[in-house]
């Protein structure tokens, strides 16, 4: 008998064993903070992993996003999507920029460049695209977007830890990229996030406003905000790097096997991961549409009565919020992929400790109904 619900996610932790310690250094060396030595040594250890050249820690990514806005100065209109999590467009708002959404791809689920270019406007200074599900943008249409209006490009790329396409990192596209290591995400530090840049003088520049601003011990240049991670983040970072290509082979044979259950179950279609990039894995989607037994919602209800607890990923739609929803571009009927995809879409539990039985149960349960 089923005790407890399966969630659509849950963390991935390492030995408590091995953290001790990494725990016993901080205490010895009473540094806690303030970019400390596992701060620095994760940082390094980062940017060999994911093959960028500069990596920026933060405390969460909410607040890493709006630093990369005040990095590169963005004033004005912000062209975003509005199938993500409410932290792209928040934090917009946050750094006093105006959120303007415009469609998605129907296929991919992100941002459609062609609706960019039709949204932009002269108050128009940046694109803030999601790589949704961890799945890559268009990032050659959107660059060229960019160059030909001159807009700064930052990647809200919380989902597409270790995402590479055929020039490498998906993470060094567009001029700065935020990374989420939040508990749910493929690669975690409890809370934490992180800024990839390109250069040493930019990353100097976040370190700064990422610590109030401070430009030395007696010079404060800008009006940052507290958005250092800890030592014990950090430390936790370092570890979990040792673990993170197997939980993400693990969460890929989970999403082999659900592709595989559910390959030729009417009025289903699993989300399509990118032929031209690698996979993550960090979430499995998928679109109920008219031809299957029930909606995504009786679904979704379905699921729940049976022990297990998926989400719609991502409903409602960010322009559907109150405080959005009054944008002239948050109107519905400028949305229509968006908000068709937002009724259809539920993502199932995928991560790296789901027993392989569990996930089996999940598929068939789907596919009798």
């Amino acid at each position: 008998m089923k005790t407890k619900p399966t969630f659509v996610t849950q963390p991935f932790l390492p030995p408590l064993d091995d953290f001790v310690p990494l725990l016993r250094e901080i205490w010895d060396s009473r540094v806690l903070t303030n970019g400390g030595p596992f701060h620095a040594r994760l940082e390094a250890a980062l940017a060999e992993y994911l093959g960028v050249p500069q990596v920026a820690l933060f405390c969460n990514a909410t607040i890493a996003l709006i630093t990369a806005l005040q990095a590169l100065r963005v004033t004005g209109e912000v062209i975003t999507t509005p199938f993500s999590f409410v932290a792209t467009a928040h934090s917009l708002l946050w750094h006093g920029n105006r959120p303007v959404f415009v469609d998605i791809d129907a296929r991919t689920l992100n941002i459609d460049p062609a609706r960019i270019e039709a949204a932009i406007t002269p108050q128009t200074t940046a694109i803030m695209p999601v790589h949704c599900y961890g799945r890559p943008c268009d990032v050659d249409a959107i660059q060229r977007i960019a160059d030909t209006y001159n807009l700064r490009v930052i990647y809200d790329a919380a989902h597409a830890f270790g995402v590479r396409d055929g020039q490498g990192s998906i993470l060094n596209h567009g001029d700065l990229s935020v990374l989420s290591f939040h508990a749910t995400k493929v690669f975690n530090t409890f809370e934490g996030g992180a800024i990839v840049c390109q250069d040493a003088k930019t990353k100097a520049r976040i370190d700064q406003l990422k610590n109030f601003g401070h430009a030395g011990e007696t010079t404060v240049v800008a009006p940052g905000i507290n958005g250092k991670m800890s030592e014990f983040n950090a430390a936790l970072g370092l570890l979990q790097l040792q673990h993170v290509d197997e939980a993400i082979r693990r969460r890929g044979s989970i999403a082999a096997l659900y592709r595989e259950m559910l390959r030729n179950v009417p009025g289903i279609r699993c989300h399509e991961d990118d032929p031209n990039a690698t996979a993550n894995y960090a979430y499995f989607p998928i679109l109920v549409d008219e031809g299957y037994s029930m909606s995504r919602d009786q679904l979704n209800e379905a699921l729940r009565a049976h022990g297990v607890v998926p989400r719609r990923y991502f409903y409602p739609l960010i322009s559907e919020f109150p405080m959005y929803r009054g944008l002239p571009s948050a109107q519905r009927d400028q949305l229509p992929v968006a908000r068709e995809a937002s009724h259809r879409i539920l993502c199932l539990p995928i991560y790296p400790d789901l027993p392989f039985a569990e996930a089996e149960r999940i598929a068939a349960f789907i596919a009798a109904h």
